[in-house]
């Protein structure tokens, strides 16, 4: 009798405790179920304030490329975005750090509308400068035409004044002479009986010309081609030279003018054969050129 009232009460005792275990159980899957709910969306919710941010950066990025110079406003809240994007993908999700970025995509949001008004006025400044630019380039394009034409028609004006007040011969002459006791020179075509060569030539007149002194330079080469003389060497301004054998200096009015020089002969006799004398101005423009042959 009492071995049976025992065998009651621990069947009592077993099935209590059966409904606390499954109650337990109930209660665990049942939190289990509740949490994973959460946890679900949380991360539903995180996703959602990744994908704003991503929008957000995509919004800054479609405005630096439409921008025709870089805004460094939008550059660093672009960066930012970027910022907060690794921040809430990297951190463990709870309520209060979601609704924390939520707040802060909201105030991105309004960030971003405003720069945009911003970039969207320098947009319209910016094109309203490049017209007025253009316009005041197609005008300076029109005066830098006009002033190439001015220049073009200076410098060939300056030229033709040039070419005309230069000085030019009208006739050219070579004499080979021979100097008697008496002093008087007579003309010779022999090479020994040859003392000094006359080289005679007018000036045209040039009525443009500058008046004053003037040097011209005459160049005898002997008939193997050497030039005679102490092989004297003239260049001019733009870097051209000549060896010449002698200097003629002359005073000059704008009225025709005949000069004449003479070439005393080298050391030795002038040699038999052709000679060729040529006349320069002071800038190296050859005026005229003759030959002779001496027997």
């Amino acid at each position: 009798m009492t071995e049976t009232k025992s065998n009651n009460g621990l069947k009592v005792i077993a099935g209590l405790l059966g409904v606390i275990l499954l109650g337990t159980i109930i209660y665990t899957v049942s939190l289990y179920q509740d949490k994973k709910k959460t946890t679900d969306a949380l991360t539903q919710e995180k996703e959602l304030v990744v994908e704003d941010l991503n929008s957000l950066k995509s919004e800054y990025d479609k405005a630096i490329l439409e921008s025709n110079a870089t805004n460094e406003e939008l550059v660093a809240a672009r960066d930012n975005i970027a910022k907060y994007i690794d921040s809430v993908q990297g951190m463990k999700a709870d309520i209060a750090s979601l609704s924390r970025y939520r707040r802060q995509v909201s105030v991105l949001k309004a960030e971003r509308e405003e720069l945009l008004k911003q970039v969207d006025s320098l947009t319209q400044s910016n094109s309203l400068l490049a017209m007025q630019r253009d316009s005041t380039f197609v005008e300076l394009e029109k005066q830098t035409v006009f002033n190439d034409s001015l220049v073009v028609s200076n410098t060939q004006l300056a030229d033709a004044v040039e070419r005309g007040s230069a000085l030019n011969l009208s006739s050219q002459s070579i004499d080979a002479v021979k100097e008697r006791n008496s002093g008087k020179l007579v003309s010779t075509s022999r090479a020994k009986a040859t003392d000094k060569f006359k080289v005679c030539f007018t000036v045209a007149s040039n009525q443009i010309a500058q008046a004053g002194d003037r040097e011209f330079f005459i160049e005898v080469l002997d008939p193997q081609g050497n030039t005679l003389g102490e092989g004297l060497t003239m260049t001019n301004e733009n870097g051209g030279s000549i060896s010449y054998t002698k200097g003629t200096s002359f005073y000059y009015e704008n009225s025709s003018l005949d000069v004449c020089d003479y070439i005393n002969k080298p050391a030795d006799n002038f040699q038999k054969g052709n000679y060729m004398v040529n006349v320069y101005d002071d800038g190296l423009k050859l005026l005229g050129t003759s030959k002779f042959v001496l027997k």
